[in-house]
């Protein structure tokens, strides 16, 4: 604001004078609605499958965290594809009819599928199926498989890991005297060692490579003549063994003993190891029938190929995007062939600019164009264009962010042009896709507010902005609804009041499509008289996430999908409603909200701006928000006059003393959230409401009127000598003084 009074920030905006603006709804298909019910139930079993396989390998990779991160953001991108893709006959239609009135098509979107294409290959039968790439590329790369085994070596390997294991100890002769393990050495020229006492504890230094002493017959025997194991480094007599060995034997021989143990090793070693891979190869048997199941689904194209070639192929349509290449249909019609964007002529640098061209001249009067091509190119019916036709932007599309989505519109909406284009935004039927929506919405609106200091500046997307208090608030009603803690403000869909079996019905298919999708948690089938019945929980952080609702709504059948968003978009009006009855509905402009508001002393001037002669003038205010035990009285009545009340409304003292001194409030029920409004003697109205179970926790009901009404005047009069009164004689509650300032541009000051 303060840059605009010095003239240094201009937001130049074009006139929207002559352009169209429609949301148009575009419904499924019978042959798409089946589509997406599938694999809605493909994406459930997979969850399942998921669960039971990262519970059995939990120590393997990937963790836990990192798999469900990769699950969720894979499942979203998923069915904005399939969103995208049913939208594709509905943007044909249009695109077909907007040609044969005269005029020209632009159609926006973000995504081209380019990685999917790639991943698939180069000889194809048809266009690749941009949802089942994505889909088998999450499960190929990210279901939990134990570690692979390695297979057993040669008995060279486990004889030098008994070696290992039975590490040479000192043999000791009948006599006590210790010698040290014969070890096999070529002749030297008459090495000796000099041998301490016996009776000194020190290791034998004398010569022992001739003379050892066999391990079971004790006597000494001349090395060469003993055998010596490989394993455990016995001296034996060949004719000492059981049976005596009389032909040649290995160079490494193992004494029965040793060969023993190596034999119950290896047995064992290779028992666990065929338990090892007995575990991968079912793990992997899983995950190749789940590809198979995969890759056998019925899956929609990706839709750029797919409208390129519904719209006459490359040869009718400029496409200005990022991808390199494209499929294109063969001309005998079977089979489709990959090829790059650009030719011999065209580099592919300059492969946007050519289309570009080729569609401003009205050789082409389609053009496509994803988020590469949402800057720096200019479509508009350019009066100096040969291409002068209306053009008709569809959005098949919408990106994440406001600035990216206006960038998109503004390359048909530019000065000079000889007609305003007709914007066309396509939304499915589907209730989940109104994140998408919900997303770019919240964030027009904020683009308002930074480039023209008005929210409500931008294009009007604000019946798609459901992530709101009220929608927050509509969001934790209905779960609560759901999972009988409370009852529904409102009948749900395809139910009627009269019929309550009705109502059961649709609470328990909703709870199981919210267990399907992961917002119910630790779920447990009920027996006896709760049989067929779900009990769970929803965790406080989901209880008000309009978004991750919105996000896991994609992933059900459409049926149950769009029963639970009408339920939501149903609550929420009965809502916003009540609100606007009671006063209450947030428009945007802070209100000063009091019994007596008052100005305190004049106007003062804090500042005047020299270059623009502006000035900050500064309104100081005392607000007087007490409530008299009379006012109160009153709203309890009329509460119970027009039959709104509940048995729990009326007057409660505080449980516990605060300064001293227990404190009364009034609590009523609101019609619209099912939870409790406070009213505060100092300070009027509560912000925050409570439920009746924190009431009660905090609060006893009081039963006898004159008690209330003393405690309550007292309180009053008490919080009215504490913050003191004003000049003209009103008590000052809750807030402090509250200060206004006010911005005059040349000079004049504009309230």
């Amino acid at each position: 604001m303060d840059m605009k009074t010095r003239g240094m920030y201009v937001c130049r905006t074009l006139s929207y004078k002559g352009a169209e603006f429609e949301v148009i709804e575009a419904p499924l298909e019978a042959e798409m609605e089946a589509m997406y019910k599938k694999a809605a139930e493909l994406w459930a079993e997979l969850r399942v499958e998921l669960l039971s396989a990262s519970a059995f390998h939990r120590n393997e990779k990937p963790n836990p965290s990192q798999l469900w991160r990769m699950y969720w953001s894979s499942h979203q991108r998923f069915f904005r594809h399939m969103c995208m893709s049913a939208k594709v006959p509905a943007t044909v239609r249009l695109a077909k009819q907007a040609l044969k009135e005269d005029k020209c098509v632009v159609i926006g979107l973000q995504s081209t599928g380019e990685a999917r294409t790639e991943e698939a290959g180069l000889e194809l039968d048809d266009f690749v199926s941009g949802p089942r790439e994505l889909l088998l590329k999450f499960v190929d790369e990210n279901y939990p498989l134990p570690e692979k085994p390695e297979p057993l070596q040669g008995d060279e390997s486990v004889k030098e890991l008994q070696r290992k294991r039975h590490s040479a100890t000192p043999g000791v002769s009948l006599k006590g005297r210790v010698r040290k393990v014969a070890k096999w050495k070529p002749a030297s020229d008459g090495e000796s060692d000099e041998e301490s006492d016996t009776d000194s504890g020190h290791e034998s230094t004398e010569s022992d490579d001739e003379y050892q002493i066999c391990e079971i017959c004790s006597s000494e025997e001349e090395r060469k003549k003993l055998l010596q194991c490989s394993c455990c480094g016995k001296l034996v007599h060949p004719a000492c063994l059981v049976p005596p060995i009389t032909d040649l034997v290995p160079e490494k021989w193992s004494c029965y003993s040793c060969k023993e143990k190596t034999d119950e090793y290896m047995q064992a070693r290779r028992a666990y190891i065929e338990e090892l891979l007995k575990r991968y190869e079912q793990a992997l048997q899983r995950k190749s029938k789940i590809l198979d199941i995969i890759r056998s689904l019925d899956l929609p194209n990706n839709p750029l190929d797919d409208i390129i070639d519904q719209l006459g192929g490359p040869d009718k349509v400029a496409e200005m995007t990022g991808r390199r290449g494209m499929l294109v249909r063969a001309s005998s019609g079977k089979g489709v062939t990959y090829q790059a964007r650009n030719t011999k002529e065209v580099t592919m640098e300059m492969v946007n600019m050519h289309e570009k061209q080729l569609f401003m001249d009205g050789k082409k009067l389609v053009a496509i164009i994803s988020e590469a091509g949402s800057a720096g190119v200019s479509l508009q019916a350019d009066r100096r264009a040969l291409n002068q036709k209306r053009r008709v932007h569809l959005t098949l599309e919408l990106p994440w962010s406001a600035d990216r989505a206006i960038q998109q519109f503004g390359r048909t909406h530019r000065s000079n042009q000889a007609s305003a284009p007709e914007y066309r935004l396509l939304f499915t039927n589907l209730g989940g896709e109104r994140r998408f929506a919900s997303i770019v919405a919240k964030r027009l609106e904020s683009l308002g507010a930074l480039t023209q200091g008005d929210r409500r500046a931008g294009p009007s997307l604000s019946a798609y902005n459901y992530d709101s208090s009220y929608g927050k608030k509509a969001l934790m009603v209905m779960y609560r609804g759901i999972m009988e803690q409370d009852n529904l403000p409102v009948v749900p869909p395809g139910c009627s009041s009269e019929k309550p079996e009705t109502i059961q019905d649709f609470i328990t298919k909703a709870k199981a499509a919210l267990v399907s999708v992961g917002i119910v948690r630790d779920t447990v089938l009920g027996n006896g008289k709760d049989n067929g019945k779900f009990s769970g929980r929803i965790v406080d952080s989901d209880m008000h996430d309009v978004g991750r609702f919105l996000n896991r709504l994609l992933g059900l059948p459409p049926d149950i999908q769009n029963r639970l968003f009408e339920l939501f978009i149903s609550i929420l009006d009965v809502l916003i409603q009540n609100a606007r009855i009671e006063g209450n509905l947030d428009s945007g402009i802070v209100d000063m909200k009091a019994n007596i508001i008052e100005l305190q002393g004049n106007p003062k001037t804090v500042h005047v701006d020299q270059m623009s002669g502006a000035s900050t003038v500064l309104f100081t205010f005392t607000l007087d928000r007490g409530i008299t035990w009379e006012s109160a009285s009153t709203m309890l009545d009329e509460k119970k006059k027009d039959g709104l009340g509940s048995a729990n409304d009326g007057f409660y003292e505080s449980k516990r003393e605060w300064l001293g001194r227990r404190h009364f409030v009034l609590a009523f029920e609101s019609s619209a959230s099912g939870m409790f409004k406070i009213v505060r003697p100092a300070v009027g109205e509560s912000v925050r409401e409570m439920t009746l179970a924190e009431l009660k926790n905090k609060y006893r009901r009081i039963s006898l009127l004159e008690k209330a009404r003393r405690g309550w005047e007292d309180e009053y009069e008490v919080s009215s000598k504490q913050r003191g009164r004003d000049k003209a004689g009103g008590s000052t509650f809750g807030l402090p003084n509250v200060e206004s300032t006010i911005l005059g541009k040349n000079g004049r000051n504009h309230n």
